[in-house]
């Protein structure tokens, strides 16, 4: 299976978060980027399993968005 998780800077809290449809269930934040893919590894097949009965390989492709206003 095959599944992208965005994820996406928090510039109020300074902290990392997850978006994605394709793991149902997925909502996760860090501090940092590292450990919130970290986190995805674990977590997404367990959801994946839980949410859809899906047992097997995960493939994840992982995108990042952070936007900061600079002068």
């Amino acid at each position: 299976m095959k599944c992208t998780v965005k994820l996406v800077w928090d510039n109020e809290t300074n902290r990392w978060y997850t978006e994605t449809d394709d793991v149902p269930g997925l909502i996760l934040e860090a501090p940092s980027f590292d450990d919130l893919v970290d986190k995805v590894r674990l977590a997404a097949p367990e959801m994946l399993e839980l949410n859809c009965d899906y047992i097997g390989p995960v493939h994840i492709s992982f995108e990042a968005e952070r936007i900061e206003r600079v002068s």
